[in-house]
C-alpha cells in the first residue's frame, strides 16, 4: 500500500482501496470493519475532513489525519458551457493544474478525467502535450476528480454514472496508478461505477494493450487512432513511430478475441488531412474485420494548432463511407464548444496567464 504521493507528502486517502485500508487497520491496531465505515464517509457522505467521521473513534480520525490527506483539489477556475458541460482546473498540493470536465448526456453524467500532469506523446493536434509531461498522477489524485465532480452534482442530485479517462496525459503510461483507481471508483462500497460505464483510452501503448486485455475487466478500451494509414498516423501522432500501426492493429485483435469486448476507435477528423473518402475507405479496410465502433470527432479548434474543422457535409459523407462497408459509428457530439474545452486548453489558457 503506497504510503508515500508522487509528490512526497502524505498521499491522498483516496487512492487506498478497502483492502489496503483494512490491512492498514488490522496493523494500526485497530479493526478491519472500519474500512467500509470509513468508505461510507467518504465516497457516500462524501465528507470533507476526518473529524466529521461520527462513528469513528477520536484517536483513529487522529491516525487517519497523520497517515493521509483528506484535502481536496483546489478549484483555480470553473467553466460552464451553455450546454451543461462543465470544464474544472484544479490545483494539485504541489501546484501543477489539471483538468476534469462533465459532460451531459441523456443516459447520465460523464466526468472525463486526467491521469498526468501534462503529456509526452506529441500529437500534433493536442494542447496537453504543449509544456510536455510533468509528472504522473497518483491513484487518489484520479479518485479525487470524480469525486470532486459529484459533490458539484449533488448540489442538484444528480450522480456520476460514467467515466471516461480521456482527459490530459496518457493512461497507459500510468497503469499501475490507473488500474488502482478502476478499482476504486468501481467498488459498490462507495462511488460504486459500473466497469461498463467505465472508458479507458490510449493512443496506443502496445504492451498494455496486452496487460489491459488480462486486466481490465469489463471496462471499455478506445483507441486514439485518427489516421487510416502509418504514413498519416506518424505526421499526426509521432508515438507510432514506437508503436506503428499494424502492430496497434494486432495488439487490438488480440484484445477482442481475448476479452469478446468490442473496441473504439477514437477517430479526430481535420480538415483536409484525414477526413476525405478515400481515407474513409482505407480506415474500413483497416478494422472492418473487427468487432469494433468508430466515434468519428469534428474538432475543437486549438489556438495553438493550425487544424481546422471539417466541413457537415464531409463529416456525413465519412459517416456514410463507413457504414456502406459495415462498420457501426457515431459522431460525437460537440461538448463546451463555448468554451475552452479541448483537451488541455483551459490549463494552456492558465500557464499563460501565470507566466505573463
Amino acid at each position: 500500500m503506497p504510503m508515500t504521493s508522487a509528490t512526497g507528502n502524505r498521499p491522498l486517502i483516496y487512492g487506498i482501496t478497502v483492502d489496503e485500508m483494512k490491512e492498514w487497520l488490522v496493523q494500526s491496531g485497530d479493526k478491519a470493519f472500519r474500512a467500509q465505515q470509513i468508505f461510507d464517509w467518504l465516497y457516500v457522505k462524501r465528507v470533507s475532513s476526518f473529524d466529521e467521521m461520527s462513528n469513528v473513534s477520536k484517536e483513529l480520525r487522529q491516525k487517519l489525519a497523520g497517515e493521509f490527506r483528506i484535502d481536496p483539489l483546489k478549484e483555480i477556475t470553473r467553466q460552464e458551457s451553455s450546454d451543461g458541460t462543465v470544464k474544472f482546473l484544479f490545483q494539485l498540493v504541489d501546484g501543477h493544474a489539471i483538468e476534469t470536465v462533465i459532460m451531459r448526456h441523456n443516459y447520465g453524467n460523464s466526468i472525463c478525467v486526467t491521469t498526468q500532469v501534462g503529456c509526452r506523446i506529441g500529437c500534433t493536434f493536442c494542447a496537453s502535450t504543449l509544456g510536455g509531461l510533468k509528472r504522473n498522477l497518483d491513484a487518489g489524485e484520479i479518485v479525487a476528480q470524480v469525486l470532486a465532480a459529484q459533490r458539484f452534482l449533488d448540489a442538484d442530485n444528480q450522480r456520476a454514472s460514467h467515466v471516461v479517462v480521456m482527459g490530459i496525459g496518457e493512461p497507459f503510461e500510468n497503469f499501475d496508478n490507473l488500474m488502482a483507481f478502476l478499482s476504486i471508483i468501481n467498488d459498490n462500497r462507495g462511488l460504486n461505477i459500473g466497469q461498463r460505464h467505465i472508458t479507458v483510452s490510449t493512443s496506443g501503448i502496445i504492451p498494455k494493450i496486452y496487460e489491459f486485455a488480462e486486466k481490465g475487466g469489463q471496462v471499455n478500451l478506445a483507441i486514439s487512432l485518427h489516421a487510416p494509414t502509418t504514413e498519416l498516423r506518424t505526421k499526426l501522432m509521432p508515438i507510432n513511430r514506437g508503436f506503428p500501426l499494424e502492430k496497434l492493429m494486432e495488439a487490438c485483435r488480440h484484445y477482442v478475441a481475448k476479452t469478446g469486448r468490442r473496441i473504439s476507435f477514437e477517430y479526430g477528423l481535420f480538415g483536409g488531412q484525414n477526413d476525405q473518402p478515400e481515407h474513409a475507405e482505407k480506415l474500413a479496410d483497416l478494422i472492418g474485420d473487427m468487432l469494433c465502433h468508430v466515434n468519428l470527432i469534428p474538432v475543437n479548434y486549438v489556438p495553438e494548432r493550425d487544424y481546422v474543422r471539417t466541413a457537415r457535409n464531409d463529416i456525413f459523407a465519412f459517416k456514410n463511407i463507413l457504414e456502406s462497408r459495415g462498420i457501426n459509428v457515431t459522431i460525437r457530439r460537440e461538448h463546451g464548444s463555448d468554451i475552452a474545452a479541448a483537451c488541455g486548453q483551459l490549463r494552456a489558457q492558465h500557464a499563460k496567464e501565470t507566466a505573463g
